[in-house]
């Protein structure tokens, strides 16, 4: 999983590449690291074009801010530059895996 360093390097993450999830996080969070490795797994295993990054809120409080992340674990999933769903603190992987499948399948099986 690749780190968010700056706010710039956000907005060409998500503005470059086609699908985009961003785990924001902090090395405090008990419940963060538990689930962090789980996500990556899901992605992996169900969905390999989707790219996935990691912002720990403490180093990039300003791309924490700019997108409005006051809990966390909280997770982002962006189709083509557009916020498309957000999932914060008690969420499930099967959950997420659930919301990501129709536009992700839309999006890639095609392909």
């Amino acid at each position: 999983m690749n780190n968010i360093q700056s706010p710039e390097h956000f907005n060409q993450v998500v503005s470059s590449e086609p699908a985009v999830l961003v785990y924001f996080s902090h090395e405090q969070c008990g419940v963060c690291k538990v689930l962090k490795p789980k996500v990556e797994k899901m992605l992996k295993e169900n969905y390999p074009s989707m790219s996935m990054y990691y912002c720990n809120t403490v180093e990039q409080p300003e791309v924490a801010a700019q997108n409005r992340i006051f809990a966390v674990p909280t997770v982002l999933v962006f189709f083509e530059g557009r916020e498309t769903f957000r999932f914060s603190r008690n969420m499930g992987v099967e959950e997420l895996a659930q919301a990501i499948e129709r536009p992700y399948s839309m999006m890639f099986e095609e392909e």
